[in-house]
């Protein structure tokens, strides 16, 4: 009987055909990266709080090259503060490694070791991910090198305060079980492709892990390898948010009932604002509403860079627009 292309025919797979489906995929994908994921050995000076002596202390940690010259991603808060990077391959092989640039803001680094070919893991495009899609980890969890565990994409566009209190948008949340030693190390799709970096796990809540996307990821990489640091804007002010009673924003006709109260004029960043007082509230810049200190912090970007910008901001209980030039973020 000859087969109608019209009328498509389903084949339904056992249980058993399906898991071993999944297996076979969680397997490959594997294999093909293993060669790519490194384990990172480093020093720290930490103060026991009982002598108050200073000591070095082993820590480890993951990573995944993502060049062939060498270049490899991990997290910030494997290498800071280490005069050493070590990195252990798959096949044995341990390097010294060299710092490039790292950016506490995102919890990304980049290192480097040299003289070898090296085979790259590819990065996908997050922003197409959906809730529900494969997610593989692949680490060093407690120093046990090459551990591999699945699970799903748990959602997307999640946030997460770094360490030096900036919040990173554009996480994933995973329940690919995470421990400590994976951090910097990939979170992969079905097809081998990085997806996130692995980089914080919520101890009090099983299977509440986050990776920092892949898109943020590659920019972040190339703004190191290229300049050795991320590039962001200053105002060179301190700064809180305030809330606004109900009359401010009536008769100001804001869009936020919060505002950034800025507390402190920080001379020594070498930013020159008169225009900007102690005491005014900033409740817009170029035009868009800021209600937090993350959203100053969101348009306080590279493109922001010594350009005049507009702020508008509340002075005795009057918005007034002023003009700004931010400088560089050192």
């Amino acid at each position: 009987m000859e087969h109608n292309s019209l009328n498509p025919v389903f084949i339904t797979l056992t249980d058993n055909q399906l898991l071993d489906a999944y297996s076979t995929t969680v397997t490959g994908v594997f294999k093909n990266v293993a060669p790519a994921v490194v384990h990172i050995n480093v020093t720290k000076k930490v103060q026991d709080p009982r002598t108050a002596r200073i000591a070095e202390q082993p820590a480890f940690g993951s990573g995944f090259v993502i060049s062939t010259d060498g270049y490899i991603v991990t997290n910030n808060h494997v290498i800071e503060g280490s005069p050493a990077i070590k990195v252990s391959f798959a096949d044995g092989i341990e390097l010294a490694s060299t710092l490039i640039g790292a950016d506490p803001s995102t919890d990304i680094a980049i290192i480097k070791v040299y003289g070898g070919d090296y085979k790259p893991l590819q990065f996908a495009n997050s922003s197409l991910l959906e809730p529900g899609q494969i997610a593989i980890a692949i680490g060093n969890p407690l120093g046990l090198q090459h551990t591999v565990t699945t699970g799903v994409v748990s959602a997307t566009g999640r946030s997460l305060r770094a360490i030096n209190g900036r919040l990173i948008d554009d996480v994933i949340q995973t329940d690919a079980a995470l421990n400590p030693g994976n951090s910097g190390g990939p979170l992969l799709n079905s097809e081998g492709k990085v997806i996130g970096v692995n980089t914080a796990v919520i101890s009090e809540a099983q299977g509440l892990c986050f990776a920092v996307s892949s898109n943020l990821t590659a920019y972040i990489a190339g703004q190191l390898i290229i300049n050795g640091k991320v590039k962001r804007a200053q105002l060179g002010v301190a700064a809180q948010r305030v809330n606004l009673t109900q009359r401010i924003i009536e008769i100001n006709q804001l869009k936020t009932k919060t505002g950034v109260y800025v507390f402190e004029i920080n001379k020594s960043s070498g930013i020159y604002n008169n225009e900007l007082a102690i005491g005014d509230i900033i409740v817009e810049f170029d035009g868009n509403p800021i209600a937090t200190v993350d959203n100053l912090h969101k348009c306080l970007n590279e493109g922001a860079i010594r350009k005049k910008v507009s702020l508008g901001i509340l002075r005795g209980g009057w918005k007034q627009i002023i003009g700004v030039i931010p400088g560089e973020l050192q």
